[in-house]
């Protein structure tokens, strides 16, 4: 099958996860013809991701979070005037979706959680079928536990997520776990998506602590941790394009721009990862047995409900603010959960390869009837 992917371009997860879902299409034979990636001023796509995907990319106008100045975390009110006053551009964004699927011609779409999936599928009615795939999806489940007194942000949140994927044949819900599956609901629980060169890493025991963080912003709190314990070795990635590549905060303190390969290296020979709860990060810290402290971005509804769905899992312990004395206190109790996860993981590639091959039956008879045309 020819299979065209549409990845929101927020965050690095989505990413990630088209890359490894490509190494396991075409190991299968199929074909990924093409990624369409949502772009926001301020946000460049990784250049990891260019080099990996293996695919032509385009690129167009998507909406972002805007987060509030000195890691405040997300400006709920600025967000929503932005994304109002840049309307006519994301309409032109859809538009230029709708012509790529036209020329490109694909079998198949797969969505990354992308905010223009489920539009695309109501105003074009491509007859493409859509499989959208993400850990969201995974909280339309009935059995997923939500934070107490919720109900309006799980009604918001799941909203958001019945619209990326309205029309859509299945929705893949990526699971740190193994749960049953909800068809009457178009929900298949799936392992998580890593790239292989995870898998390919020796997890070694170092002395230092990794911090991942989504947004330069957050690093005020880092900083400020670090100033009263600065014994303790700590390492950055951030996203900061006004600093080098790599900055040397003081002897025991250095950011770095993200960086695939660094990131990865650095992840498998630390003690700890502290990160702001995106789902891929602490599945790649599980995998190699890293405890993790999962700090939401306040007001961030969806990693709230990552960090909970974490701590259930095994993976570590959540906190409220980058007070690193959190995971120090949580270390030796924490529990390897390393083979369980693995064992998870492991049966993703042919759950997937599945997946996707059910449509090729249809695809078939679609492509037989377009050559009779």
């Amino acid at each position: 099958m020819r299979i065209l992917f549409l990845v929101q371009g927020e965050g690095r997860g989505h990413l990630t996860q088209a890359i490894s879902l490509g190494q396991i299409l075409r190991g299968a034979g199929h074909k990924v013809v093409g990624a369409m990636v949502g772009t926001s001023p301020g946000r460049n796509i990784p250049s990891f991701f260019q080099e990996q995907i293996f695919a032509p990319v385009h690129h167009f106008a998507a909406p972002n979070i805007i987060y509030k100045a000195h890691g405040g975390g997300m400006n709920v009110g600025k967000t929503i005037a932005t994304h109002l006053a840049h309307l006519p551009k994301y309409l032109k964004s859809l538009h230029r979706i709708h012509e790529t699927v036209r020329q490109i011609n694909p079998d198949l779409i797969v969505s990354f959680y992308d905010t223009y999936g489920g539009l695309y599928n109501m105003i074009y009615r491509s007859g493409i079928p859509m499989v959208c795939i993400a850990h969201q999806y995974l909280l339309l489940h009935p059995k997923f536990i939500f934070p107490e007194n919720s109900r309006i942000n799980q009604f918001l949140i799941n909203l958001n997520s019945k619209s990326t994927s309205w029309l859509s044949a299945n929705r893949l819900a990526l699971s740190f776990r193994e749960m049953p599956s909800a068809p009457d609901l178009k929900i298949t629980v799936v392992p998580p998506l890593l790239r292989k060169e995870v898998t390919r890493l020796t997890p070694q025991n170092g002395s230092f602590i990794l911090v991942y963080m989504t947004h330069h912003s957050l690093s005020a709190q880092v900083i400020d941790w670090h100033r009263k314990h600065p014994e303790v070795q700590l390492h950055c990635f951030w996203d900061n394009a006004d600093a080098s590549e790599e900055f040397v905060f003081d002897s025991t303190l250095t950011f770095h721009q993200i960086n695939s390969e660094k990131y990865l290296r650095m992840l498998a020979t630390c003690r700890a990862l502290v990160t702001t709860a995106g789902f891929e990060s602490v599945c790649e810290a599980m995998y190699l047995g890293k405890p993790v402290m999962m700090v939401p971005v306040p007001n961030h509804f969806e990693q709230e409900c990552n960090a909970i769905d974490g701590v259930i899992s095994g993976a570590g312990v959540m906190s409220k603010s980058f007070d690193l004395s959190v995971i120090f206190d949580y270390l030796p109790k924490h529990i390897d959960q390393s083979e369980k996860f693995r064992d998870w993981y492991n049966r993703g590639q042919q759950l997937f390869v599945r997946e996707i091959a059910e449509f090729e039956k249809s695809i078939n008879i679609r492509r037989k009837i377009q050559s009779e045309l």
